[in-house]
């Protein structure tokens, strides 16, 4: 007989496809990839908080659009973390729109560099980041296609 505290979860899990569906998105080589994007977090979100306060009136533009490139960084990361159909299918929506974001914001400052007098995380594709910005979306629509429970 189940414990009356016995949650639906749990009685899925019993049979392996919950438990499945929500380890799918953060392990094996999906660690990597919420590594490198917490990572990228982090690193966008300090970069972005020091220009937007310090150095704003410069480039206010650029430091707009890093402040972004954090913020949808931030929800991939959380996203892949907590795992599950929805937040795949939310992580897949967002790194579809990241790489969006990367390849026009990478064209606009080729094209018209004199709109960003100061870089962004995603300028020249992410140029200033060896390119991982660019890299990281592919890689990441990749894995969540893979990952697709049945």
């Amino acid at each position: 007989m189940p414990e009356p505290s016995a949650t639906p979860e749990a009685a899925t899990a019993a049979d392996g496809t919950a438990a499945s569906a929500k380890r799918s998105l953060g392990s094996g080589p999906g660690r990597l990839l919420v590594t490198l994007y917490a990572v990228f977090t982090v690193a966008a979100a300090s970069r972005s908080a020091f220009q937007v306060v310090a150095q704003f009136d410069l480039a206010p533009l650029a430091y707009s659009l890093s402040a972004v490139s954090a913020a949808v960084y931030g929800f991939i990361t959380f996203s892949l973390v907590r795992g599950g159909e929805g937040a795949r299918i939310a992580a897949f929506v967002c790194c579809a729109l990241e790489l969006l974001g990367v390849l026009g914001i990478g064209t606009w400052t080729l094209v018209e560099s004199s709109a960003f007098p100061d870089a962004t995380v995603w300028s020249d594709y992410g140029k200033g980041y060896l390119f991982i910005p660019v890299l990281l979306p592919v890689t990441g629509l990749i894995w969540l296609r893979r990952s697709r429970t049945a």
